[in-house]
């Protein structure tokens, strides 16, 4: 079965940075756009992050623009998002999401596997 784990999560003051990776099992990962999601307490599950299959489109929330790349590596069936200058806001449980038909859509429902996720917290 299709499974996705993400991990790189932790804690992390204010300025800091962090890695966090999503390894795709299960299915043939060079043929899925990938996306990274957050959701906060209280919130919404939002969007950060999407790279197509090819890695020649990528979209990004404004929240994260200039601060986060996302990148993937097809030989490892891995996603990764580089985070840098972290701000407490920032502050989520991350999920990794594969989408079969897109090219880096932003909207959650477009998204059919899901990884369990991994907490990234920022301290001010």
């Amino acid at each position: 079965q299709v499974q996705l784990v993400e991990s790189g999560g932790g804690l992390v003051q204010a300025g800091g940075s962090l890695r966090l990776s999503c390894a795709a099992s299960g299915l043939t990962f060079s043929s899925y756009a990938m996306g990274w999601f957050r959701q906060a307490p209280g919130k919404e599950r939002e969007f950060v992050a999407a790279v197509s299959w090819s890695g020649g489109n990528i979209n990004y929330a404004d929240s994260v623009k200039g601060r986060f790349t996302i990148s993937r590596d097809n030989a490892k069936n891995t996603v990764y998002l580089q985070m840098n200058s972290l701000k407490p806001e920032d502050t989520a449980v991350y999920y990794c999401a594969a989408d079969p038909y897109g090219s880096g859509r932003t909207a959650h429902i477009d998204y059919g596997y899901w990884g369990q996720g991994t907490q990234v917290t920022v301290s001010s």
